[in-house]
């Protein structure tokens, strides 16, 4: 790797490090002030564990070990002890995803989780559903190896729909139902405490996001030619984002009279979700579409738990499920030339839906039983007193806002 690689590779890292806290921040503003601490420190916890644990054997497990394997050997090089400088920058940089990617989660559980139960999860969900998704996306497995084994389009996921998004939303999901509904759950009654935090937040999720998105091609040269399609990833990702902010807030005001700042941060990050599988492989006209299409369904999409009845707290299901299928399976219909309207068959969309279920079933039942497990054992939900109360002084001894003389 040269000067200019290693620079842009180290850069890279830190911009998609730097998006978990800027999830601690946007989850943070989202929940009620007593429960603000709490809320930050599940990121923060992720990226402790789930730092240490790629490091120990995460990373092996990611790079797969063929098409039927359920991931690399995790003993292969354990912590990394014999790696070269160029490998232990790509596995720096995949750990950034694999923290932001359980990071994610806990916006589902908001207000109401044990830290101890959480870190267990967390842990759990690395090592048994994380890890071998990379592997199966990125590493060599069944869904990177799709187009050989089967005749038809390779599934296109360039910085992680599934893995990540499709991944984090399903097991959000999963835990909504295993921690069950929060005191007084109705619509209306849970109101963001700092809403300039949330837009703090989504500011630096869409700075790091570049990172997260054009980082692996102008590092490692990812589709051929290093360096070939930065350019289009770059403009995507700006271009989808805008426009998704549009699709949120047009759809906000037509159904609720007000375009709110809470919706055009929460329509920002639907659309960076949207464009990170498809950021690589859409004309930019195509990119605007796709944010505008995916703004408008997911502000529709975060209604459905007051109709399901489900708590999601933060919405992860309506941002980063629907938005991650929405950005996944169009790419059956839309991606360069291989699209069914741009150039292509049908056989873009098969593989996009078949990578895009199979993840989003997996996590979804590994993480139940996970989360299942642990409630029936240590417990995952706090007592509904200390929820009433704010959890923050009984998890954690600490407030987000200590006002003293």
């Amino acid at each position: 790797m040269d000067s200019g690689n290693l620079a842009w590779s180290v850069a890279a890292t830190a911009l998609v490090l730097f998006m978990t806290p800027g999830v601690a921040f946007f989850y943070g503003g989202l929940v009620k002030a007593k429960s603000v601490v709490s809320m930050m420190m599940l990121s923060f916890g992720a990226m402790g564990l789930v730092g240490v644990l790629w490091i120990l054997f995460g990373f092996n497990m990611s790079l797969g070990g063929g098409t039927f394997a359920f991931s690399g050997n995790p003993f292969a090089d354990f912590g990394l002890a014999t790696a070269d400088s160029d490998t232990l920058v790509g596995a720096a940089f995949g750990a950034t995803f694999a923290i932001i990617t359980v990071a994610l989660i806990s916006g589902a559980i908001a207000d109401r989780a044990k830290f101890g139960a959480w870190m267990l999860f967390a842990g759990l969900f690395a090592v048994l559903i994380y890890f071998p998704v990379a592997a199966w996306v990125w590493g060599d497995g069944w869904i990177f190896n799709w187009g050989d084994e089967t005749g038809l389009p390779a599934v296109i996921d360039y910085a992680g729909g599934t893995a990540v998004h499709i991944n984090a939303g399903a097991a959000a999901l999963a835990l909504a139902l295993v921690l069950g509904k929060r005191v007084g759950f109705q619509k209306g009654l849970h109101k963001p405490h700092n809403v300039p935090l949330v837009m703090l937040g989504a500011a630096i999720l869409w700075f790091g996001w570049f990172g997260f998105n054009a980082g692996a091609e102008g590092t490692f040269g990812l589709l051929g030619t290093e360096d070939q399609a930065v350019g289009t990833i770059v403009i995507n990702t700006l271009g989808a984002t805008a426009a998704a902010i549009l699709g949120w807030t047009l759809i906000e005001k037509l159904k609720d009279g007000k375009a709110t700042s809470v919706g055009a941060a929460s329509g920002a990050v639907a659309g960076l979700v949207a464009i990170t599988p498809a950021c690589a492989a859409l004309a930019p006209g195509w990119a605007l579409l796709l944010g505008v299409i995916t703004g408008a369904v997911c502000a529709l999409a975060i209604e459905l738990k007051w109709k399901l009845g489900y708590d999601d707290s933060l919405d992860v299901v309506g941002v980063h499920l629907v938005g991650g299928l929405i950005g996944t399976i169009y790419l059956g219909f839309f991606a360069t030339g291989t699209g069914l309207f741009t150039g292509g068959d049908a056989g873009q969309l098969v593989s996009q839906t078949v990578a895009a279920l199979a993840v989003l079933v997996y996590s979804f039942v590994g993480a139940f039983i996970i989360g299942i497990a642990i409630e029936k054992t240590i417990g995952f939900r706090v007592k509904n007193e200390d929820e009433v109360a704010g959890i923050d002084t009984t998890v954690h001894g600490e407030e987000g806002y200590a006002l003293v003389d």
